[in-house]
């Protein structure tokens, strides 16, 4: 049955076993995030779609949501006007105006199937794509084909710029659009006569899904608000203001505007599977900037810093930002990112030591009560206020806190989801190499060696570890634990996989010592009371 399940069904297993032993639910099923209030920078409307009323905004059938005639032109090459091309990429521009593909060349960032990643979506809306309030002005634009005043550009050091034209009845719409070799690029558009028109952001890329990834739009506010809807969850239609950027993303992978005017309005609407569609209204003059891509922190801060806000980590940012700052600077030291996330995990080790040794030292001095408060449960068995009483009083009298033994793991959870967020949005890891057999810490070890070297060592804290259980059916569930997880993280990424082994070797290692130090301290105290006797003798 468990060979059935997909990756996600496993992962929620695997924390819903996780709970019943370390009480930790709420922590792993946060609150979902919640999206931005009705404030001055957002409108909510309770409309399912887009309608066409005094503000002559298209309805859905018309905004190039689900234009199936125009979307299909996309399908053939022949509607190619404009290859954009360096070492790296492939881009191409159609006929429509519109950045039709982008290709990634790197094998590292290949799909699933180990083919190049394609980023812009075949059938969706697309960056660029320009739709006006007018209906008879939209379906002359969706008939007239763009010119370009190059057929094609190769990137090197110096960037490049294409012009494209669109000659209409009425108006004439001119997009410069000038291309960097880091994938970012500049657009200026120009409409000759005074006609509302939308600009589109285009759609997320549709690339890599893994477990508790985030896929979607995000409006970045200057206000430093974050608005995510996730695909399936966008609903009615939401007005915002003071935009930073704009972006439409996936687990590595985004598609991203910015440098708008204060008092540009950006758009967020559903398509018809409730997906997010993202436009804004253009000036008759408008100049902004573009950027398509794999989210690389490194990559995005030296284009612009404020691109950086792109890479999100959902409910768990908070943590999981800083951490990756981390994470980056420890980069910079080994020049390799699996010692990197050694190193990462010695220094959470360490500031977390403290609580964890109290934890641990807990737990071992329960284990050594365990006997007297069995006797106290037997005592009392008849009277449970004065039995919880008595269990308190030689808890207290013994220096141990029942729940101190929880507080370790409760501790490394919210650790453990940052990290697991960091890790699985980190695009730096893909391709990345660590030693030995692990050559891409982004991927699951097709070895299966790590998973099982970390279940191995999940097995032998365990042995180490006291407990106090005191049903049988949990101690043995308990004992399986160290298969069931290493069942998991068989599909976990490689540098998720590193981190909680060496985790554990270094929970072992703490709990080696708390060990020896407790065996000695009983040592003592059996000589100083042989010495005791004798003296008394």
């Amino acid at each position: 049955m468990l060979d059935k399940l997909t990756p996600n069904q496993r992962l929620m297993l695997a924390v819903a076993l996780s709970i019943v032993f370390f009480v930790a639910y709420t922590a792993i099923f946060p609150p979902e995030q919640e999206l931005a209030s009705a404030q001055n920078n957002q409108v909510n409307s309770e409309k399912p779609l887009v309608q066409a009323q005094g503000d002559a905004i298209a309805t859905q059938a018309d905004v190039g949501h689900s234009i199936a005639a125009d979307e299909k032109v996309s399908k053939s090459a022949s509607n190619t006007i404009v290859k954009i091309s360096n070492e790296n990429f492939i881009m191409t521009m159609d006929t429509l105006g519109r950045i039709s593909s982008k290709e990634l060349l790197e094998e590292k960032f290949n799909d699933g199937d180990d083919k190049h990643s394609q980023l812009i979506p075949a059938f969706k809306t697309k960056p660029l794509f320009i739709r006006f309030a007018d209906e008879e002005l939209n379906k002359e634009a969706a008939k007239t084909p763009y010119t370009a005043s190059v057929s094609e550009i190769n990137l090197a050091d110096e960037p490049q710029k294409v012009t494209l034209t669109q000659k209409l009845s009425k108006l004439t719409v001119t997009k410069e659009i000038t291309f960097y070799k880091d994938s970012h690029y500049d657009v200026s558009i120009n409409v000759s006569n005074d006609a509302r028109y939308y600009v589109y952001l285009g759609q997320r890329p549709e690339i890599t899904e893994q477990m508790m990834t985030v896929s979607g739009a995000m409006v970045y506010t200057d206000d430093d608000l974050v608005t995510i809807v996730e695909d399936g969850d966008a609903e009615g239609r939401k007005l915002f203001s003071g935009v930073e950027l704009i972006s439409a993303f996936d687990q590595y992978t985004a598609t991203i505007m910015y440098g708008f005017s204060k008092d540009t309005n950006i758009v967020v609407e559903r398509d018809r599977e409730d997906n997010p569609v993202v436009y804004f209204e253009a000036l008759p003059t408008m100049n902004f900037h573009g950027y398509i891509g794999p989210k690389d922190y490194r990559v995005l801060k030296s284009i612009n810093p404020v691109l950086t806000n792109a890479i999100e980590y959902g409910w768990f940012t908070f943590a999981a930002k800083p951490l990756f700052a981390l994470l980056l600077w420890l980069h910079g030291i080994f020049g390799n990112w699996g010692w990197s996330i050694v190193a990462l995990t010695i220094i959470i080790r360490m500031v977390l030591y403290p609580l964890t040794y109290k934890g641990m030292v807990s737990m071992q001095k329960i284990k050594d009560i365990a006997p007297r408060i069995k006797e106290v449960q037997a005592k009392y068995k008849g009277d449970p206020q004065r039995m919880n009483a008595a269990v308190m009083d030689m808890y207290k009298k013994h220096g141990a806190n029942p729940l101190g033994g929880c507080l370790p793991m409760l501790l490394q959870i919210p650790v453990f989801f940052a990290i697991y967020r960091v890790l699985l949005n980190a695009v730096e890891l893909q391709g990345a190499e660590w030693a030995l057999w692990i050559d891409d810490l982004s991927r699951m070890d097709p070895t299966f060696i790590l998973p099982i070297l970390m279940g191995a060592s999940m097995y032998y804290q365990q042995k180490l570890t006291p407990n106090n259980f005191t049903d049988p059916m949990q101690e043995k569930i308990f004992k399986f634990l160290p298969i069931i997880f290493t069942f998991f993280f068989i599909t976990f990424p490689s540098g998720l996989v590193l981190y909680w082994f060496v985790n554990n070797l270094f929970s072992i290692g703490q709990q080696f010592i708390v060990n020896i130090q407790f065996k000695n301290a009983k040592e003592a105290q059996v000589l100083a009371h042989k010495h005791s006797e004798k003296k008394d003798d």
